[in-house]
């Protein structure tokens, strides 16, 4: 047991519990004000809905004991045997728990990034049954598969070091599916739909970055030198996405935007985290540069292809999460990482390929688990709110109460 370890990752799982509040922030500031309250309930409700659940069963079935390399059995149901001595598997400096809390807050986050996809639109009570749904059907599996002792993409040699695939393509692809099947938000095409506060967005996505060194760092699950690479590569890619997302705006607008600049860190935190553990700075500034942009690209596509994705949840987080876990399968480097592997460009073609069929299988699994619960929850208690209570607003429809009294 080591205590600089264990106050490390202790601390390293409260900036990441931050991540949530500042993503409600990070969506609140752009909806429209009569949903703002609604927007931000939705990321904070699952603070308390993940958390029992992963208590419950959720722990258990993402790093339970093995079955079969698919999911854990439920030993640790409540958290029996989950205890303050440290696990063989899971962190052996730092106590049992200190692992469990700090998974338990990448298990908070994740569902709540899909909300941006059904912004101003969805019932709450739906919302509350898809959430644990997808939870224990989506991303409790996948965190087996990648992360458990016996997960079977984890033992087939791919690399995600703090959530590429396990967090940000099962949430981008499952917000895909998610807006295809509670379509499209009233007007949609004909009406502009404005942030209503901006300010808002970029403190929310201040705290985001701030969060995002406990995200990745974190990952190391001990105070050494790897935590203090991935804090470094962490800041250079966000940096360098934020620049050149600008820069794509600027080119393709005319005018750079605020809200373009941290659309771009966001983007640039998501593709290096896959990766954050296994590469350096220079390419670093690469996955940061090429993440702003892909994903800005992405954002032009929507349009195109025609699905409403509110909030670029598919642009920013899918998109954003393929480009790092397949960057990780060209930079990873030994040098930065003993226990990982060499990349495409350090000499390991194979690597590439193991990274691509991790990003496929994880595409796949999470849009049609997700399409077949928004379908059974649809049948059974409907997903959309009605045309008036979407012109009046999710805040007084929905929750009796307004964000703003002027």
């Amino acid at each position: 047991m080591n205590a600089g370890d264990t106050v490390f990752v202790l601390m390293s799982a409260a900036m990441v519990m931050l991540m949530t509040p500042g993503l409600a922030l990070f969506y609140g500031g752009m909806v429209r004000n009569k949903n703002v309250l609604g927007t931000l309930m939705q990321s904070f409700v699952i603070l308390g809905i993940i958390t029992l659940q992963w208590v419950l069963w959720g722990y258990s079935i993402s790093f339970g004991p093995d079955l079969g390399g698919f999911l854990g059995n439920l030993e640790w149901f409540g958290l029996k045997g989950v205890g303050m001595d440290p696990s063989p598997n899971y962190g052996s400096t730092i106590p049992h728990v200190a692992f469990m809390i700090f998974q338990c807050m990448f298990a908070i986050i994740t569902p709540a990034l899909i909300t941006g996809a059904f912004a101003e639109r969805m019932k709450f009570g739906s919302f509350l049954v898809f959430v644990i749904l997808w939870a224990t059907l989506v991303y409790d599996p996948l965190c087996h598969w990648v992360w458990a002792a016996g997960g079977w993409i984890g033992k087939m040699g791919a690399l995600d070091f703090a959530g590429g695939t396990v967090v940000h393509i099962s949430s981008g692809t499952s917000a895909l599916a998610a807006a295809i099947i509670i379509g499209k938000r009233r007007g949609y095409g004909s009406i502009a739909y404005i942030p209503h506060n901006l300010p808002m967005t970029v403190t929310g996505a201040a705290l985001l970055w701030f969060g995002w060194f406990g995200f990745n760092a974190g990952s190391a699950l001990a105070a050494n030198g790897l935590a203090a690479s991935a804090f470094m590569v962490t800041h250079i890619s966000s940096a360098c996405a934020a620049l050149s997302w600008m820069g794509m705006e600027w080119i393709h607008r005319k005018k750079p935007t605020t809200l373009g600049a941290v659309s771009g860190a966001v983007a640039g935190l998501v593709a290096i985290t896959p990766a954050s553990g296994f590469v350096g700075p220079l390419s670093a500034v690469i996955i940061g540069l090429f993440a702003g942009i892909i994903c800005y690209g992405g954002i032009m596509l929507k349009s195109k292809l025609g699905y409403d994705d509110s909030l670029d949840v598919v642009g920013i987080h899918g998109l954003g999460g393929i480009w790092g876990a397949l960057a990780t399968g060209l930079f990873a480097n030994t040098a930065i990482n003993p226990n990982g592997a060499d990349g495409l460009f350090f000499g390991n073609p194979v690597q590439l390929l193991v990274q691509f069929i991790s990003v496929m299988v994880t595409m796949v699994f999470a849009f049609f688990v997700t399409w077949i619960i928004l379908k059974f929850i649809n049948m059974i208690m409907g997903l959309r709110i009605t045309d008036e209570e979407e012109e009046k607003g999710l805040d007084l429809s929905l929750h009796n109460e307004t964000g703003y009294s002027f």
